[in-house]
């Protein structure tokens, strides 16, 4: 028994990209160093008696994240659809209970609380929908009887429906950017691109009409002399402050003035203790994981691995792009995490989902890639 799963173990460590394990890993453990600095004065803030109450529980997700990681990238394609068709059921199922009776923060439904967590099925939907979508498309380039466009169109509408009915205009759009990436490269007709195109302007507009939250922010990013833009102005501040090399760890003092500097403002308390060698740094692991993501995506023989392995990088490289903007203020807040970095466990154990199913979907095994 033992010599069979070390056989495993060997197999997997052999077929596995280890430039993208490391370099999730050293994502992950950014993210934990940076809690230890960010997490003391968000517990303080939020009244909890122990400092550390957001670093244990970062730890704990974490934890279960490489879990998850390890284990679905072990899987073989068949399973990896397998596990995503399940995803995607459960977190539509799980979303419109979010509607009806979820947990409301803001004036938006998007969690579940049960036993002291929170569980936002949003983030699950993501690389269930992206691996889904890139199977069905590559399902109607290779012409199977059923209709794969169509019902990738669909299972999308229905995901951005039931996420504006939170509502969740962030993830809409993210999601229609990545579904957008998929169907563009998957060789489709151009007026099913015109389709999208226009169904996501109709989607903003009346987001635009309908939904005051997102009215008030665009307004308010346009016009700040209008309206209160203090999270952005101090997240702004903290940058400034750190300069080139930060002002040490421990040493940030804005970062207890910033909300939500634990989750979607760190990469400014990054910033403020560490500098920007630090700041360019965690751009630099992005921009490595998702050249890397999409060069095995480039030579890989098989249609549906190549269009979930890029839309999967494209996922990490927009949500990192949208949330290093805003802590910028190049874009209005949307409330996106920063991957493996922000405090956050749907969001953490969702993204260690979708890496996994990266590393699942790029290891190397005959005849999976073009020979050089």
């Amino acid at each position: 028994m033992i010599a069979l799963e070390a056989r495993h173990f060997g197999d997997w460590w052999r077929s596995i990209d280890r430039t993208l394990l490391f370099v999730i890993l050293a994502l992950i453990s950014v993210g934990l160093v940076l809690s230890l600095a960010a997490s003391p004065a968000a517990a303080v803030r939020e009244n909890f008696s122990d400092p550390f109450h957001f670093l244990y529980r970062h730890s704990l997700f974490a934890s279960v994240s490489l879990i998850v990681l390890l284990v679905v990238s072990s899987l073989d394609q068949r399973n990896v659809r397998r596990l995503c068709a399940l995803t995607l059921v459960g977190s539509l199922g799980l979303i419109v209970i979010t509607v009806i009776a979820g947990h409301e923060v803001g004036g938006a439904s998007r969690w579940l609380r049960f036993a002291g967590f929170s569980l936002q099925p949003s983030e699950f939907l993501k690389p269930a929908l992206i691996v889904m979508s890139a199977w069905l498309f590559a399902e109607a380039r290779n012409g199977a009887p059923i209709p794969g466009r169509v019902i990738a169109f669909g299972l999308y509408l229905s995901s951005v429906v039931l996420l504006m009915m939170q509502p969740d205009f962030g993830q809409s759009i993210l999601i229609t950017l990545v579904f957008g990436g998929i169907f563009f490269i998957s060789g489709l007709n151009l007026r099913w691109m015109f389709g999208l195109a226009a169904t996501a302007s109709a989607g903003v507009v009346s987001a635009w009409m309908f939904l005051p939250y997102v009215a008030t922010r665009v307004e308010r990013f346009l016009n700040p002399e209008a309206g209160e833009t203090y999270q952005t102005d101090t997240a702004i501040a903290a940058i400034s402050r750190g300069g080139i090399m930060g002002v040490g760890p421990g040493e940030g003092t804005i970062k207890r003035l910033l909300p939500d500097s634990h989750s979607d403002f760190i990469f400014s308390v990054a910033a403020e203790e560490f500098g920007l060698m630090a700041s360019l740094a965690i751009i630099g692991l992005f921009a490595i994981l998702v050249a890397r993501a999409w060069m095995n995506a480039l030579k890989l023989t098989d249609h549906f691995a190549q269009l979930a392995v890029t839309g999967l990088g494209l996922q990490f490289a927009l949500q990192a792009v949208i949330n290093i903007s805003v802590n910028l203020d190049l874009i209005p807040p949307k409330g996106m995490t920063l991957p493996f970095i922000s405090y956050g466990g749907s969001s953490m154990v969702a993204l260690a989902l979708g890496a996994g199913l990266m590393l699942a979907l790029t290891r190397r095994r005959p005849g999976a890639y073009l020979r050089a």
